[in-house]
């Protein structure tokens, strides 16, 4: 599954659009998800933003072992998407490391 993180844009053909972090994770925790994008700001910071899937999944992979998707940012505020790129090579490492990899 393909999970596209928006509250206004319309997701790609063969993508699921979800407008809140909470719907995201629920579809991570199930384990069909292959790719993820997403965008930071979702219209109403109180039920969080694209970084707090990043910080939920970083937490998972550290600590329960969770083989993140393919993930990536679409996301219109640069300073929000380029933390939430820092986010997404910090799981990288820690999955690469998980895996018996080498960090580069």
């Amino acid at each position: 599954m393909k999970v596209f993180l928006d509250d206004e844009r319309i997701p790609p053909v063969g993508w699921v659009r979800v407008c809140w972090p909470s719907e995201a994770i629920r579809l991570l925790e199930s384990g069909d998800v292959t790719e993820i994008s997403l965008d930071h700001d979702l219209g109403d910071d109180e039920h969080g933003t694209g970084y707090d899937v990043i910080l939920w999944i970083e937490e998972a992979v550290a600590l329960r072992g969770f083989v993140p998707p393919n993930i990536s940012v679409h996301s219109a505020n640069a300073s929000a998407a380029e933390k939430m790129r820092a986010g997404i090579e910090a799981i990288k490492k820690m999955a690469n490391r998980a895996s018996g990899g080498i960090d580069r």
